[in-house]
């Protein structure tokens, strides 16, 4: 009875002691405290698959996974030192063999960056420009909004046929007016790198512009219309109005949207073997694919160094925006 008596009373004075411990905190150490079971489960639920796939990364793995045999760094060593990294049909390589315009557009990462900044800045620009529309008051603007988000809405298999049944030499009618301008290549358009690639991108753009023009119309409704009352009155013209009204206050919501984006295309993967190939068009996801059923190994070492590039490119993209980036 005294042993039970004890230790109750040890758990009441270590009871005591963490209250007033908790008291004596601020109030910025207070809300980290709550929080803290909250960045546990994130990290938990966030890193524990990026350690996973970096430690699968250090294996020589069989196809099935029963045997494993620890070969440290070989497998980025292979990746980056281009000895022995042509795992794809078609000799594509992890990093461009030489400086060559050919040579590059073999390279999965070149060709991931070119389809993710020629994409990124062009679907900025037109959502911009439909949602400086949209933003207006005018009849019929409901539908018109409808037909802009339409593309968005279709899934990526059926986006892929359209643009494959467009661009195909034996049935599709788009090829020939931009074969004449030099931009695609007359014949075998879709098994042409950089002409598939030219086509990824652009129903990449149709696609997705319609999300950056509803991040940015959202930006634009929240800006003050008493600014533009004061700036007419003042005798500002439009463009005036846009460049030092408009312009700076969406900038923070452009900049978001082109955070989101830019993750987002970085994996891009459903429409090149939809409309072309993997072996025509690389990109990173498609190395990662192509080897997990022959060199787990080596694939995890590409989704690392793939989710590394991510990474990178959102810590950029967040020090670029200042503290309102997200």
């Amino acid at each position: 009875m005294s042993t039970e008596t004890g230790r109750e009373s040890q758990r009441s004075g270590a009871l005591v002691d963490l209250m007033r411990w908790m008291e004596n905190l601020s109030d910025t150490q207070y809300a980290y405290l709550l929080l803290t079971p909250v960045f546990l489960l994130l990290g938990m639920v966030a890193l524990y698959p990026l350690l996973r796939t970096f430690e699968l990364s250090l294996y020589a793995l069989s196809v099935d996974l029963s045997s494993t045999s620890f070969v440290g760094l070989e497998n980025y060593v292979e990746l980056f030192t281009g000895e022995k990294n042509r795992y794809l049909p078609g000799g594509t390589t992890f990093l461009p063999a030489s400086l060559e315009f050919t040579s590059m557009l073999n390279s999965a990462l070149v060709v991931t960056l070119i389809i993710a900044v020629v994409s990124v800045a062009f679907e900025t620009i037109i959502g911009l420009g439909q949602a400086l529309i949209l933003d207006q008051d005018f009849y019929g603007r409901r539908w018109v909004r409808a037909a802009i988000i339409i593309p968005w809405a279709v899934p990526i298999v059926i986006q892929g046929m359209i643009f494959f049944l467009m661009f195909n030499n034996n049935v599709g009618f788009a090829t020939p007016p931009l074969a004449d301008l030099g931009l695609l290549a007359p014949t075998n358009t879709l098994n042409d790198t950089a002409s598939a690639t030219f086509i990824i991108i652009v129903s990449d753009i149709w696609k997705t512009s319609a999300f950056m023009a509803l991040l940015i119309l959202a930006g634009l409704q929240s800006i003050d219309r008493g600014l533009y009352d004061v700036a007419k009155v003042s005798g500002a013209t439009k463009w005036q109005q846009f460049k030092l009204i408009t312009f700076p206050l969406i900038l923070p919501t452009i900049g978001v949207a082109v955070l989101f984006r830019s993750v987002q295309v970085m994996r891009i993967y459903g429409i090149i073997p939809t409309v072309s190939s993997c072996t025509v068009v690389p990109s990173l996801s498609c190395m990662v694919v192509a080897t997990f059923n022959t060199r787990e190994g080596v694939s995890a070492a590409i989704a690392f160094v793939t989710a590394a590039i991510i990474g990178i490119v959102v810590m950029g993209l967040i020090v670029w925006q200042g503290e309102d980036a997200i």
